[in-house]
């Protein structure tokens, strides 16, 4: 035989084997005989019940009372973005709730006007709008309202009044005619209205995952690991309270709801609703983006993933998960991770300035 024809079907049958070996093993059977099985990981499913649970994310978060429309969103962008709606021009609503940062800032407690720290964590902007309502606590029903809070809060942005934040729009022209444009009719500049602007803006800040491909049809969306997650996530009870295509901020929950949760001085909704029995309840936050908005809980005092999924297993469902069941979860609550427009969320250019803008005041 010719010797380069010997050595390529001697190469060809060694590929071969080295094929067959990486596909199949062999495995002793009880006779002693040997027979070969394949390594290959059987698919993960998930059941038509818990499909039928399960909700995608919708492209925005209509509001009847404040529809959508371009000239709103992009006054309402701006708005977003500009710092003279702080006393001192150093804090916008982009400073605590970070739109290149998943919507939050990542500290325990956010650094308000002249450093003072607010009392509970920052949740994130996105996908809020489907909330039921707005804060930990509630009290302000919708995206609207919640955008004129923190603007008048002494501890945060600091204006002194809604006049004081008129003021800087009426000082500034192309304000002035913006608020026109996404507002026609009388009394276009209000402060109603800038909370308006900033709740159009905010209600198209959606972050579809993998999870909505797979949600859409496309079984193939989430890997076998993430599949079998999701599972375990429903199967342990996490569904319970975090559910809807935002996976939370449906109803409000007691924090500690079969063991009481430690060190716990936040009364939580109670303080609003002058409610006894809503003492340490919370919203329920959304679980999007999860991998990315710690710290953790209204006060921020769990760090990692692992631990608050640990943490509620224990306190809300009284049971006690495996490191196993922890990953498996955390591995699942990755996939929902989503993608934010980058245009979309890309700092606007502002109009400037003019010589009647009232001037920073640091006091």
């Amino acid at each position: 035989m010719n010797k380069k024809l010997f050595m390529a079907l001697t190469l060809a049958s060694m590929l071969l084997a080295s094929c067959g070996d990486s596909k199949k093993e062999e495995v002793n059977t009880p006779d002693n005989s040997k027979e070969t099985t394949s390594t290959a990981s059987p698919k993960v499913t998930v059941s038509d019940v818990h499909l039928g649970l399960l909700k995608a994310l919708p492209t925005s978060m209509d509001s009847e009372s404040n529809p959508i429309t371009a000239e709103k969103v992009s006054l309402g962008k701006m708005l977003y973005f500009d710092k003279r709606f702080s006393k001192n021009h150093d804090i916008s609503c982009n400073s605590c709730h970070g739109l290149d940062t998943f919507g939050v800032d990542n500290k325990q407690f956010s650094s308000g006007h002249k450093g003072q720290l607010g009392g509970r964590n920052a949740p994130t902007v996105y996908n809020a709008a489907l909330h039921l309502a707005q804060f930990w606590d509630g009290r302000a029903a919708d995206v609207e309202e919640q955008a004129k809070g923190p603007v008048l809060n002494p501890v945060e942005m600091a204006m002194p009044d809604e006049a004081s934040v008129l003021k800087v729009i009426n000082s500034i022209p192309e304000y002035v005619e913006a608020f026109k444009k996404a507002f026609p009719g009388d009394n276009a500049v209000s402060y109603d209205n800038f909370g308006k602007a900033i709740g159009a803006f905010e209600r198209k800040l959606v972050t579809p995952s993998k999870f909505d491909k797979f949600i859409a049809g496309d079984k193939e969306a989430l890997s076998n690991e993430e599949k079998k997650g999701l599972n375990t996530f429903m199967e342990i009870g996490c569904f319970s309270c975090h559910n809807g295509p935002a996976f939370g901020g449906n109803m409000y929950q007691k924090l500690g709801l079969v063991k009481a949760w430690p060190d716990l001085k936040d009364v939580g909704r109670s303080a609003i609703s002058k409610n006894d029995a809503e003492k340490y309840f919370f919203k329920v936050p959304s679980l999007r983006n999860i991998e990315k908005t710690a710290p953790y809980l209204h006060d921020g005092s769990v760090k990692e993933l692992e631990d608050i999924v640990a943490k509620m297993a224990e306190y809300q469902l009284g049971k006690t998960l495996s490191k196993e069941e922890i990953g498996s979860i955390v591995t699942f609550l990755k996939a929902l991770t989503g993608t934010p427009d980058a245009d979309y969320i890309k700092e606007p250019k502002l109009p400037a300035s003019t010589a009647s803008t009232p001037k920073p005041d640091p006091s």
